[in-house]
């Protein structure tokens, strides 16, 4: 039988924590970055967490199966 595959969109979109929480990155940081305030700028920087209702439905995808 062949490997599962992992879905590879949802492979570069999200990352698995240490503590087994899925990370993303923020959205708003691509483009008209002029307007935006440093601060806003630099809060984006950092990953989020996953929803949690999102989460299982994420790990399914991550996993491959």
């Amino acid at each position: 039988m062949p490997k599962m595959k992992s879905n590879r969109s949802a492979a570069k979109r999200f990352k698995i924590s240490g503590s087994g929480r899925v990370k993303r990155r923020r959205a708003m940081k691509r483009h008209i970055l002029t307007k935006k305030t440093p601060k806003r700028k630099r809060h984006l920087r950092k990953p989020a967490v996953v929803a949690a209702a999102e989460q299982k439905r994420i790990k399914r995808l991550l996993r491959g199966g």
